[in-house]
């Protein structure tokens, strides 16, 4: 049993770094016909397609009422996100940073996560509560996908803030709605050129490389879960470490396939848009089936070292644009120290 368990783990971890590498090579393609930048890329098909487990497995819990297992696995996610994956990213090459990221991303980050921390102030997060969280994800892309002359001008996260409490969003649906009705034949020449171009393939190598990504993190966790189980290991800690890391092993993969292949842009909007869409979307559609509550420990440890983390990387940011390999090994001892301290409150 034990040894099936192993190989069934080794199959998961070799399936999600053959997703990775295909699901990023067709992603910059997609980026490249479209037109689209390489970091807006990042921060929504590839951040989407990378959390699809943690939707997965946070619906699974919401389903069940394991509030706990769906906190922890978006807490300890995003923690590993920045601490593991960045960390280690950073160390393989050196990760420049354009000035958006972080007066919008990097801001927007620190944000989400003050913002979890008062939800959770009372312990609860009330489904009206996820509503709003779900909300913020969805005025975020429209923000991000807005016309291009004024996204030019506006991209910082006070023009995000200023987009929300404005409603300048309805004006946005509204400008989509128009434009997809008043199609033109140039562009519908445009949308046969894409589909010349093999566009169609690259989706469906997409699309098949995200499911094999998620397959791949479906039977980490599993068996992660069931070694846990063997060791008697609280369902809240296994939220936070072995959940959070196995379903981030996506990002994980994805990051260090677009280091190593040059794509700073694309692995540094993966994580911050990974931990955007952990916030709002995945806590938001688990919250709306059903509410969820937290523990002391969640909200007093768990959650202020995420916030911690958060402001120091967006510390790391500002010096010199960029997160050197110096930083990358803070961030990925500081991430080591915080597993450790939860290996010390298991035994």
């Amino acid at each position: 049993m034990i040894i099936q368990n192993l190989l069934l783990f080794i199959l998961g971890l070799i399936l999600l770094i053959k997703g990775a590498d295909y699901f990023i090579k067709s992603s910059a393609t997609i980026a490249k016909k479209l037109g689209v930048s390489e970091f807006i890329i990042g921060l929504t098909l590839v951040a989407f397609g990378t959390s699809v487990p943690e939707l997965a497995s946070s619906i699974a819990a919401s389903i069940n009422k394991d509030p706990g297992l769906i906190l922890g696995n978006i807490v300890g996610s995003n923690i590993a996100n920045i601490g593991l994956i960045l960390g280690i990213s950073a160390i393989i090459s050196c990760k420049k940073i354009k000035k958006v990221v972080l007066k919008r991303e990097g801001y927007l980050t620190i944000f989400s996560a003050l913002l979890l921390f008062i939800l959770l102030i009372n312990k609860t997060i009330s489904r009206v509560e996820s509503g709003i969280l779900l909300a913020l994800y969805v005025i975020y892309l429209l923000f991000l996908f807005r016309d291009k002359e004024e996204s030019k001008t506006k991209s910082e996260f006070k023009d995000f803030i200023e987009y929300f409490f404005k409603f300048k969003y309805l004006t946005t649906i509204k400008s989509k709605i128009l434009r997809k009705n008043e199609l033109k034949t140039t562009e519908a020449k445009e949308v046969k050129t894409l589909f010349t171009e093999g566009i169609v393939k690259d989706l469906l190598i997409l699309l098949i490389s995200g499911a094999t990504i998620t397959y791949g993190a479906k039977l980490l966790v599993e068996k992660a879960m069931f070694f846990s189980e063997v060791l008697n290991i609280p369902s809240t800690i296994i939220g936070v470490l072995f959940v959070a890391i196995g379903t981030s092993i996506p990002e994980l993969g994805v990051t260090i396939v677009a280091a190593r292949k040059g794509y700073s842009n694309l692995a540094i909007g993966n994580i911050v848009g990974s931990n955007i869409a952990n916030t709002f979307m995945i806590l938001g559609i688990a919250g709306l089936i059903s509410p969820l509550s937290a523990t002391n420990e969640l909200i007093y440890y768990f959650v202020p070292f995420m916030i911690f983390i958060s402001i120091l990387l967006v510390v790391f940011m500002r010096t010199k644009w960029e997160i050197s390999r110096t930083e990358g090994i803070i961030l990925l001892s500081l991430y080591i120290l915080f597993v450790i301290s939860l290996f010390f409150k298991m035994f």
